[in-house]
């Protein structure tokens, strides 16, 4: 922003006015709600989110200095539920994400699998796509999210929502594009679970005994996992 155009300090005092002006409202709001989606703390909170966006942009722009919080604008927060009272039908949507860690763990997990079936023709199991194919067509996604490890697998973000109607849907209708069908209103919870989150609540005081005595049991625990590779196959019908 311009000299010319640089906010006064009365205008910065404003916006602190109006933030504080939120905060007793969003109090307020929150010590008289009705449930646990109350539409007046919902606005409140969006007024608040808004008052707090604008003093800090004000501050950074009149004396170079940022807020010491952050509050999340209204669209990451799911707007009052909408849905019916006594839903007859819901959907369950989750997305799982990934690293292929180890693909020769892959590779030889699918190899099993493809021996235990006997199928004929060109093996599957011989590249990373095609090993993940045979093992997301062989187990459950739960089953394969509780032994990831043993597949080569390391665990990413995931979210589940859980989303209510009045009928089941069509089918067919919403396969292209699952999320994407979705109405936010519709939406009875939903769980997210992110290594963002867990970078707060990491031990900040470097305790390295803990930290070594981890990392050999967790080697303990690849070195039997090993072991028990070698001697028993999977069991490729398991569903």
């Amino acid at each position: 922003m311009s000299d010319a155009a640089q906010s006064t300090a009365a205008e910065v005092r404003a916006a602190a006015e109006a933030v504080k002006t939120a905060l007793d409202r969003h109090l307020a709001a929150v010590e008289r709600r009705s449930g646990e989606d109350d539409p007046a703390v919902y606005e409140a909170f969006n007024q608040l989110a808004a008052a707090a966006e604008v003093y800090d942009e004000l501050l950074y722009d009149r004396y170079d200095e940022v807020t010491p919080f952050e509050i999340p604008g209204a669209e990451d927060a799911l707007p009052p539920y909408a849905g019916p009272e006594e839903p007859n039908a819901l959907s369950v949507l989750i997305r799982r994400d990934y690293a292929v860690a180890e693909p020769q763990r892959l590779l030889a997990q699918a190899q099993r699998i493809e021996a235990a079936e006997g199928e004929d023709g060109a093996p599957a199991s011989g590249t990373v796509h095609g090993a993940l194919g045979l093992l997301f067509g062989e187990f459950e996604p739960d089953e394969i999210a509780s032994r990831h490890k043993e597949f080569g697998l390391e665990e990413g973000d995931s979210t589940l929502w859980v989303t209510a109607a009045d009928e089941p849907a069509e089918p067919g209708e919403w396969l292209e594009a699952p999320f994407e069908q979705v109405d936010p209103q519709q939406v009875v919870c939903r769980f997210d679970v992110s290594a963002v989150f867990d970078d707060e609540i990491d031990d900040v005081d470097g305790d390295d005994e803990d930290d070594e005595d981890a990392d050999g049991l967790e080697d303990e625990l690849d070195s039997d996992l090993d072991e028990d590779e070698d001697l028993e196959p999977l069991d490729a019908d398991r569903r």
